[in-house]
């Protein structure tokens, strides 16, 4: 059998087990990165919530408990097998270069979303890369970065009353080996499921649909997220 015949007929839900790896969080202080990191540590992931003050991570992983550690953003990278960039849009560049070698070799699994606002609500921006995964990816040469988490609420994943959050995660990246990786760690949440959705190339459209999200939740009263129709996880039958 031909590599491309093996790719047509591999089951998509056939996912790694990635129940032993370690998770850190850059931005794990901020609200969605708190989120992400409390749902995972929840689900038994062991989680590294990092900041650019070790105190302020270490103080905020002793309030979530489950486990999870806090240190300075370089050690967070250096101990973690997956890396999730939850750091604000505009200080998304700079963090990541300071990280270039603690990063080399990484997972990286970039949920930044560049938005601007003004009176008439959130609008996306497009960085000069295309976008923020985009950005990452050429900052971090020598990590395999890959996008998801975006469409994610942050009063949702910190809301210790919900046990399962009904969402789909959108995940791209390059290599598929990555995006399974990426897919099967969304799926540790339960009610999750990470679908791919393309290469980098196509990361900007994600980010810039929480823009027309926000708008949702804001007229509705909700915290909105996504299901893709008419794809089957065959896994869960």
């Amino acid at each position: 059998m031909t590599e491309t015949e093996t790719k047509k007929t591999r089951d998509p839900w056939d996912l790694p087990d990635v129940s032993g790896l370690v998770v850190g969080v850059l931005g794990g202080t901020g609200d969605q990165g708190r989120g992400l990191a409390y749902r995972l540590a929840r689900a038994g992931q062991k989680v590294i919530i990092g900041s650019r003050a070790a105190e302020r991570a270490r103080a905020a992983a002793a309030e979530l408990g489950l486990g999870v550690e806090g240190a300075d953003n370089a050690e967070c990278a250096r101990r973690s097998d997956i890396v999730i960039v939850a750091v604000p849009w505009d200080g998304h560049a700079a963090t990541l270069q300071a990280l270039r070698e603690e990063l080399r070799g990484k997972l990286v699994v970039d949920c930044v979303n560049p938005l601007g606002f003004d009176k008439q609500g959130a609008y996306a921006l497009k960085p000069e890369e295309g976008s923020a995964a985009q950005q990452a990816a050429a900052l971090l040469p020598d990590s395999r970065v890959t996008a998801a988490f975006h469409h994610l609420s942050a009063v949702l994943l910190q809301d210790e009353t919900i046990d399962e959050i009904d969402t789909d995660v959108m995940v791209l990246g390059e290599k598929r080996a990555d995006t399974d990786v990426v897919q099967a760690l969304a799926a540790r949440i339960p009610g999750m499921r990470g679908v791919f959705a393309g290469r980098l190339r196509n990361a900007h459209q994600v980010e810039s649909l929480v823009a027309n999200l926000i708008s949702v939740n804001r007229r509705y009263k909700a915290h909105a997220g996504l299901r893709v129709t008419d794809v089957q996880d065959t896994s869960a039958s």
